[in-house]
């Protein structure tokens, strides 16, 4: 993965990462998921970034925002 990659979503939660990258990938856009530590005091808190080619972030950034399952709980 080189500079080309671009975050698209990001979530404190795993399975929604997940399940961003899935549909992402459904929609023939490569994704990947880092998991984001804050620090390593703290190794079990910090945030999972999806991330794209940077050709396809618009593409990627409509499908995100058309589905409900990736909204965060209030």
């Amino acid at each position: 993965m080189g500079d080309n990659w671009i975050k698209a979503f990001q979530s404190t939660e795993m399975i929604r990462a997940e399940i961003a990258r899935e549909k992402l990938e459904e929609h023939g856009i490569p994704a990947v998921i880092l998991n984001i530590k804050d620090s390593i005091l703290y190794p079990f808190s910090g945030k999972y970034e999806v991330r794209v080619p940077a050709h396809d972030l618009l593409k990627a950034q409509t499908i995100i925002s058309d589905e409900a399952t990736f909204e965060q709980p209030e």
